[in-house]
């Protein structure tokens, strides 16, 4: 009977011992040290500023490569509805990230980002003295670039010129772009007398001057959202960048890009 028993006391340490053993050479290594590829899909208007963003978290997480996709929410906004592969977006306007609630995003990682302002543009050597939206609707400005319809600062141009009963006549004084960028390449080509950008692209331009500020509530707030994709396959990833795009390091570069961060 000891006999007996001392077999199967070796017999079940034997079998403890080996399953530990094939545990840790079985094991596997955290999520966050295998290397991925992070799609994000950004607003135009976040170019400069998550690039840079990008290289301080390259620093940090090296096993994250993060690869952008800039454009207009609108177009993103489409690309996502028809099944672009995107781990992130972050929009320049609630209207795309909205319409992307129901099946797109992951609802529980939506946030707000940041806050940005409308500006109006004009060239640097501009001797057209325009000084403010109201001057649009005069005969100081001929030709004025705006974002498409579908485009958020084109919308929030649009509201604004709702707002001082000026829509129609803008209309026809339209240069149209794609997105932000494309507006703010006509103003600084000169191929336009003004143009309606957010205040952060007129921080980063050469060769335009900040004419005047939108009118004071003229428009809906210039939010910035952001939400992990619920097709994500790097969802983990996913929100630990969004995680650290709240950051006081992310911060101070938004910040230094001319964006408000929300607390």
């Amino acid at each position: 009977m000891k006999k007996l028993f001392s077999v199967l006391l070796t017999f079940i340490f034997c079998t403890a011992f080996l399953t530990g053993c094939g545990t840790v050479k079985t094991s596997v290594p955290p999520v966050s040290g295998q290397p991925v590829t992070l799609s994000v899909f950004a607003a135009a208007s976040l170019t400069e500023s998550l690039s840079e963003i990008a290289s301080l978290y390259k620093e940090k997480v090296p096993a994250v490569t993060l690869t952008f996709n800039f454009d207009s929410s609108g177009k993103l906004q489409t690309q996502i509805e028809n099944g672009a592969e995107a781990d992130l977006f972050v929009s320049a306007a609630q209207k795309q990230m909205d319409a992307l609630e129901d099946g797109y995003i992951d609802a529980g990682t939506r946030r707000d980002l940041l806050i940005n302002k409308v500006v109006l543009i004009v060239p640097q050597d501009s001797t057209k003295g325009i000084t403010s939206f109201e001057d649009c609707l005069t005969d100081k400005v001929s030709l004025m670039a705006l974002g498409n319809a579908d485009v958020p600062v084109g919308q929030y141009s649009e509201e604004i010129f709702k707002y001082l009963n000026g829509w129609d006549m803008i209309q026809k004084k339209a240069s149209l772009g794609s997105n932000v960028k494309e507006v703010l390449s006509q103003v600084e080509s000169g191929s336009v007398d003004c143009g309606v950008v957010y205040s952060t692209d007129a921080a980063t331009a050469k060769a335009v001057t900040v004419a005047a500020e939108a009118p004071e509530g003229s428009h809906s707030p210039v939010i910035y959202p952001a939400a992990v994709l619920k097709s994500s396959v790097n969802a983990e990833a996913a929100r630990a960048f969004l995680d650290y795009l709240s950051s006081p390091e992310a911060a101070a570069v938004f910040e230094q890009t001319g964006f408000e961060v929300v607390k």
